[in-house]
């Protein structure tokens, strides 16, 4: 009853946050992204979910930052693939990567592990997981908390859709479309490494490394 009802509450939580932020109620990216932190962590006290529910037991921390690290080693394989080979290298001009060193460092460490990747899996592979893991089976529970993950990216990327040059006159709904796929798909993944490892660490790892990495190419690309 108690996983059950951090569920329904968690998932309410995150479709209203992702509501509120569609429509600018909640200030600067930064702050909003504090105010999820801080819900979820909340909302993990309420429901009293313990460390292993949340997958930040201690001793579960080596292997997280084992395979965290191997998730990031291919992800890097991939970029540089992708940045070498001439049909892809077009999706990595982000006008986004148009920034100086100093501010690419500031994105890596501040909007995307800070504000991006701690809150989201915190919520997704952290309570969200650990709740539908008790209710569900684990392949029920990793396609809905997946599910939302894909769906969780849909404002986002009609906002920035416009920033890369190779999806900039791509009609809006398949561009939509591709972001969910392919943020459903990391979100399997990202929620296999948890469920593997038994920590969020790993999840954490590679989801900076998608969103940090990409973002670094992008840099290296453009400058």
């Amino acid at each position: 009853m108690r996983a059950r009802r951090c569920l329904v509450e968690t998932v309410c939580l995150l479709v209203v946050f992702n509501l509120a932020r569609s429509f600018g109620l909640l200030g600067p990216a930064l702050v909003a992204d504090a105010v999820l932190f801080v819900a979820v962590a909340l909302l993990a006290w309420h429901s009293r979910a313990t460390w292993a529910d949340l997958g930040l037991r201690r001793d579960t921390v080596p292997a997280g930052l084992a395979w965290g690290f191997g998730a990031l080693g291919l992800v890097f394989v991939v970029l540089l693939l992708a940045a070498l080979i001439p049909s892809t290298n077009g999706f990595l001009h982000d006008s986004r990567a148009a920034i100086s060193a100093g501010r690419m460092l500031y994105e890596l460490s501040v909007s995307i592990l800070l504000g991006t990747v701690i809150p989201e899996e915190l919520a997704f592979r952290g309570l969200l997981l650990g709740a539908a893991v008790q209710v569900f089976r684990r392949s029920a529970a990793v396609l809905l908390t997946s599910v939302l993950f894909g769906l969780w990216h849909v404002a986002p990327t009609l906002h920035t859709m416009s920033d890369n040059q190779s999806v900039r006159h791509t009609p809006a709904v398949l561009v939509v479309l591709g972001a969910v796929a392919l943020t459903f798909a990391a979100g399997v993944v990202f929620c296999w490494l948890r469920l593997r490892s038994g920590s969020l660490v790993a999840p954490a790892i590679a989801h900076f490394a998608t969103n940090g990495l990409a973002l670094a190419f992008a840099w290296f690309v453009i400058h």
